[in-house]
């Protein structure tokens, strides 16, 4: 079987081209692999037919070609049956099959091999490399910039020996690093992993450790959570370092290194990874208010998904929009903002490093003129008592939006009378990704959630599983395709949460004839009191319409009798006048307004609430403060 090695090369040419004729498909390494497919081929096939008796395999002719084309059909068949099953043991299951009735309704479709990342890229092939993409303190970049920067990024992860699917955590604050960062690290192949910079070292730690992650990109600010996390803690093979390359000490070790440095050296120019749609694309971590934080795995279409549904039905936003959103990217609604809605518009998003104070974010909407704004009900709470806010220019905004919490009638009627703009509320979770039920702009109810964003399914059941009547209060179910399949090593939680193709979400909701999703309470805040059942938040938000009241949180708590009873933490407009006759004053208006037997009969009066790094009260820190003061 002697044949010199331009003979192979051409015999190996012919047979893998014919082979590849006889059955098509998608194979990496282009014509270098049919070429080594076909002379792989010749040699197997020449060694099979030697020992049957059939000749040899000895030069450019007939015989030998039918042999190596042979051989060549049988190894290509077999590359891609080893192939398939790596790519299988990538998959994920997701139960929403691409048939879903809601995927049905917004007509959404991506190719089985999807890139997240198109997201991003796809501005290029649009002719919008030259617009602005991110606006921030000290820098703009336009989109081919963004593009360059996140194709540097990829490439850096690559060099660093990670293999596909690898996870990269994310300590990050919003600057243009963030976005970057992501999409290197998705079109590379890699999971992000995003994390609430307001961690502590002991949750960053169990972040790294439950990810397995190697790398970790971290904010020059959050270094010392970072090394105190890694301290007689998990070994990382690298650190990045941004937002403060000049910060990073010369004694450090050899695995910490700067941003910029890590990315100058790099080809911007970055193929995205052969990814499948129901691959991992990147992980979030829920609050953990009830155990360690759950890491929720989202996929490759996840995020085209809730762009075609709540980013075209509610924001339609187009190239010539400006966004800000103050809730960080770090946390799924702010995630979407930032970084989903306003690249798949082509759109501007302007970022904000730092703690959301309502001077810095009133000084932000002036000088970058967004036209839509992301909020939180604290946040504009926060915003309207803020002196000289009444003062300050919102005109160039044209949507305003609220999630996370229920947000009160009279911030509401406020932010309308002094802005002229209606803020328009929706209800997400980080589990379903972004938004699932809003209002819509020139179809407001106050009060209320929202109606269903199309691409969902919702139903509401009672505790038998039956679905509840017109009116009747029922815990929400949610499906979607933008939907988390399952939570990160954690079976038994993942078979509360994700029951078979839906989300059980806990929540409790009203449904009008008009569509309006009106919340009323956790399925697990139901407290019973002098014997009768009671929702805590529905007391919460009937002080929180007390023209005194600038914002409440109402728990259940356990009374000095050792009897189950409610407590209410209430922060006045005003310090004045916080004693007893303004608690019976606020407790009589509840009687007034609900059941009697609903007032908060224990009232305490505050500066503030304490809040969670998404700006929601947090109610976990209230029961800890009033357990130990027990």
């Amino acid at each position: 079987m002697e044949m010199d090695i331009l003979s192979w090369l051409v015999l190996g040419l012919i047979a893998g081209l014919i082979a590849k004729f006889l059955i098509p498909g998608d194979d990496p390494g282009g014509i270098i692999v049919t070429v080594l497919v076909g002379a792989a081929g010749g040699f197997l096939g020449g060694i099979v037919a030697r020992t049957l008796g059939l000749g040899d395999v000895d030069g450019v002719n007939l015989g030998s070609l039918i042999v190596a084309v042979v051989g060549a059909f049988v190894l290509l068949i077999a590359l891609r049956i080893i192939l398939r099953l790596i790519e299988q043991q990538r998959l994920v299951d997701d139960p929403v099959g691409t048939d879903a009735t809601g995927a049905r309704e917004i007509g959404f479709a991506v190719p089985e091999h999807y890139n997240a990342s198109e997201i991003l890229f796809r501005n290029l092939d649009a002719g919008r490399g030259s617009r602005t993409a991110v606006l921030a303190a000290d820098l703009g970049l336009t989109y081919q910039e963004l593009c360059d920067l996140a194709g540097r990024a990829g490439n850096a992860l690559r060099a660093c020996g990670l293999r596909r699917g690898d996870r990269v955590v994310m300590l990050l604050d919003d600057t243009p690093v963030y976005p970057a960062a992501f999409f290197g690290a998705v079109r590379a192949g890699y999971v992000p992993v995003l994390v609430n910079i307001l961690s502590t070292p002991d949750l960053v730690r169990y972040y790294i450790e439950d990810s397995a992650a190697q790398i970790v990109l971290c904010e020059a600010a959050l270094l010392g959570t970072l090394s105190e996390a890694l301290d007689d803690g998990p070994a990382v093979d690298q650190i990045i370092v941004a937002n403060g390359d000049g910060e990073i000490a010369a004694d450090l070790p050899a695995h910490v290194v700067g941003w910029d440095a890590f990315t100058a050296k790099q080809d911007p120019a970055l193929e995205a990874a052969d990814t499948h749609r129901d691959e991992m694309a990147f992980w979030m971590y829920s609050s953990g208010s009830t155990g360690r934080p759950k890491g929720i795995v989202h996929l490759q279409h996840d995020m085209p998904y809730t762009d075609l549904s709540y980013g075209r039905s509610v924001l339609g936003l187009s190239e010539e929009d400006v966004v800000y959103s103050v809730p960080k990217i770090f946390f799924a609604y702010g995630f979407g903002n930032s970084i989903t809605f306003p690249f798949a518009a082509g759109a501007a998003v302007v970022l904000n490093a730092g703690r959301p104070e309502p001077g810095p974010i009133y000084d932000a909407i002036e000088r970058h003129k967004p036209t839509v704004f992301f909020g939180l009900p604290t946040l504009y709470n926060a915003m309207v008592a803020h002196e000289g806010s009444a003062a300050r220019d919102l005109g160039s905004v044209r949507l305003c939006v609220s999630a996370a919490e229920p947000l009160p009638e009279e911030t509401f009627n406020e932010w309308r009378r002094r802005y002229g703009l209606d803020i328009v509320e929706g209800l997400g979770s980080t589990e379903v990704l972004h938004i699932y039920v809003s209002n819509m702009p020139g179809d407001i109810r106050l009060g209320a959630a929202g109606k269903r964003v199309p691409g969902y399914e919702i139903k509401l059941l009672d505790m038998e599983g039956e679905p509840v009547g017109p009116g009747e209060a029922g815990t929400m179910w949610v499906r979607g395709d933008s939907q988390a399949p399952f939570y990160w090593n954690q079976p038994d939680k993942t078979a509360d949460t994700m029951r078979e193709d839906w989300i059980y979400t806990g929540d409790r909701f009203r449904l009008d004839e008009d569509g309006f999703y009106t919340f009323d309470g956790r399925a697990d805040d139901l407290i019973k009191v002098s014997g009768q059942w009671i929702y805590p938040l529905e007391i919460e938000r009937c002080l929180n319409d007390h023209p005194e009241v600038q914002e409440s949180c109402v728990l259940g708590v356990v009374a000095p009798n050792g009897l189950m009873t409610t407590k209410a933490w209430i922060v006045m407009k005003s310090a004045a006048g916080q004693d007893d006759t303004t608690t019976q004053r606020l407790q009589d208006y509840v009687k007034s307004r609900l059941v009697p037997y609903k007032y908060p009969r224990i009232v305490e009066f505050c500066g503030d609430l304490p809040k969670t790094g998404t700006g929601k009260i947090d109610r976990q820190a209230l029961c800890a403060n009033e357990a130990e003061n027990s």
